[in-house]
């Protein structure tokens, strides 16, 4: 009980961290893709794209990359699926052991989760590029 208590734990804690650092990488994707995209966000303003237009596509944008990192996630965890790790209680000699099954649910909690930490990781690029002015992202172009 206790060993599985220790793994339920540091699990949820590396899911915590892993997720901070995904949220925190889509981020700095996307305000990358933002800056060197100025010109392209001042033309489309031009032509008569709004800024609630640039800000869906930029988020648009940050979710298909979230989905595009879930549907890794689950690959890999498909490819530990049915796989059995044991280990050895040293205080007590025996030993447990426990396996990694993924449901189609779990997959889909992934793929949302996924989703979410792009649209959450999208949200501030995404407004900085609606922002923009066109004067502005114009002008970048022949600085």
């Amino acid at each position: 009980e206790g060993l599985a208590r220790l793994i339920r734990v540091t699990g949820l804690f590396l899911t915590v961290v892993f997720s901070v650092g995904a949220i925190l990488g889509a981020t700095m994707t996307m305000s990358a893709s933002v800056a060197h995209r100025t010109t392209e966000i001042g033309t489309l303003r031009t032509v008569g794209f709004t800024r609630s237009h640039i800000l869906q596509a930029f988020l648009l944008e940050s979710v298909l990359l979230g989905l595009a990192g879930g549907l890794l996630g689950v690959a890999g965890a498909a490819l530990l699926n049915h796989v059995t790790i044991s280990t050895v209680n040293w205080d007590t000699g025996a030993e447990l052991a426990f396996g990694f099954h993924l449901t189609p649910g779990m997959a889909g909690e992934g793929l949302l989760f996924a989703v979410f930490m792009g649209l959450i990781g999208g949200l501030v690029p995404a407004a900085r590029a609606a922002r923009i002015e066109i004067v502005q992202a114009l002008g970048e172009r022949t600085a």
